[in-house]
């Protein structure tokens, strides 16, 4: 029996340290890579900026590394304890004897006594067996671990979702710079007709003062604008762990290409691959070997020793003895106040909780899934009906410009039309900046990165 247990275990253990040892490898981050500044960085590159040195990545590698090294902690007790004692001590005692003869005075003698003894030892204890005690302990470590591993890629799809988030809103910001900036333009030529006409004659003060009010506002939603990209282009370098003052550079990516949706598919896809998912069902197999380790807690433990050392006794004559002992121990605790009862029904609601957590990540899962697909439906429809929009306002801008032209308009319908454009154009440019958004989030509901 001890012979096949030990074989087992010491498999078991090296499949273990190997196939975790290989996961962390892959996981590991390179440490080179090119200069940001001064290039222009497409999205992909930047998600992979990001992954290699996002610290709260390297956080969640750490936290696997530990929880495999408890897988090796829990499987330790099956394999062969192994301790060895060494001790030397020096000892030095005297003493006093008195004599007396017949007719003769007191004799008083003192004696000093030297003594060295070194004893060595070295003991040796296996478990032989223990029902599958520590066999459960070590899968559900093991469980754990693989729930920590899951850990790792939730924490690259967010960091992904945070780096598409960050690069579109750069995009949107640019894109709302450049509207804002059309207006100011705009706004700034009406202001310069307007006082031609005053100094003419033909139009009051009042519709100058109209156009510098027209100026001032463009002018303060630029500013706002260029604000905005400042503020992407920070979270854009936090999200890829550089510095925030890096003028950091992307390609533009912000335009409509349609996308037909398999809702059917998507949702298999989301159960198969979203990280919460696995590890809600690991926690369950984690919980089932806990239960298991637990129930057997009742059982007893049989283990085996042996020992062998050996010493020198100080003295006139010191002799080398040797000693040897072999044992074999049967533990079982009869009672300890119903803690083991207590921990096996712990145990037990644990497995059921777990279980019952899976269904409601799946339905989580499934309602973000549908969630994400109506916003890109209804992101792909805004667009649309955007594009229209923008087309009539123009239209209606350059009517309005040529009858305030032609004298036959007035400066109130010119700025209404002004803003009606302008209000299109950023419309539009929201409507691209969500659908990219809402692509970025389906990809995150359905675990891809």
């Amino acid at each position: 029996m001890r012979v096949p247990l030990l074989s087992g275990s010491l498999a078991f253990f090296l499949v273990v340290l190997v196939s975790t040892e290989c996961a962390f490898a892959q996981a590991a981050p390179a440490t080179e890579r090119a200069p940001i500044a001064g290039r222009t960085l497409t999205l992909d590159e930047c998600i992979a900026i990001a992954l290699e040195a996002q610290p709260s990545i390297q956080a969640t590698l750490y936290d696997y590394a530990a929880a495999r090294y408890a897988v090796n902690e829990a499987l330790a007790p099956l394999l062969p304890q192994i301790a060895g004692t060494v001790t030397a001590t020096k000892s030095e005692g005297s003493s006093v004897s008195a004599s007396k003869t017949t007719g003769q005075p007191i004799v008083t003698q003192s004696f000093k006594q030297f003594s060295d003894t070194f004893l060595a030892q070295v003991s040796l204890s296996q478990l032989l067996f223990d029902f599958g005690k520590n066999l459960a302990a070590t899968e559900a470590k093991r469980k754990l671990a693989e729930v920590a591993v899951e850990s790792v890629e939730l924490q690259r799809q967010l960091i992904s979702l945070a780096v598409k988030v960050a690069y579109t809103d750069i995009l949107f910001s640019g894109r709302l710079i450049r509207v804002q900036e059309q207006a100011v333009q705009r706004a700034e030529l009406n202001l310069r007709s307007a006082k031609g006409f005053f100094e003419v004659g033909t139009r009051p003060k009042s519709d100058v003062a109209r156009a510098e009010v027209d100026v001032a506002n463009a002018r303060v939603d630029l500013i706002r604008a260029r604000n905005a990209l400042r503020t992407a282009r920070v979270a854009l370098n936090t999200a890829m762990a550089i510095n925030v003052d890096t003028p950091t550079e992307v390609q533009d990516n912000l335009v409509f290409e349609a996308v037909n949706l398999d809702r059917g598919q998507l949702r298999g896809e989301a159960v198969r691959q979203r990280p919460e998912y696995r590890q809600a069902k690991l926690t369950v197999s984690a919980a089932e070997a806990t239960e298991r380790q637990t129930f057997r807690n009742f059982f007893p433990d049989i283990s085996g020793s042996g020992s062998y050392g050996g010493g020198q006794l100080g003295g006139n004559q010191p002799q080398l003895n040797e000693n040897w002992t072999l044992g074999l121990t049967l533990s079982w605790s009869l009672f300890d106040g119903g803690f083991r009862i207590a921990k096996h029904q712990e145990a037990k609601a644990n497995l059921e909780a777990a279980k019952q957590r899976v269904k409601s990540t799946e339905l989580d899962i499934i309602q973000n899934v549908e969630q994400t697909e109506i916003a890109v439906e209804e992101a792909q429809e805004r667009i649309q009906a955007a594009q229209v929009l923008v087309a009539s306002a123009q239209e209606n801008f350059r009517l309005a410009q040529g009858r305030f032209d032609a004298g036959v308009g007035t400066i109130l319908e010119l700025t209404d039309a002004q803003l009606a454009l302008t209000q299109a154009q950023n419309t539009e440019a929201q409507a691209l900046r969500d659908y990219r958004v809402a692509l970025a989030q389906l990809d995150r509901a359905v675990g891809r990165r």
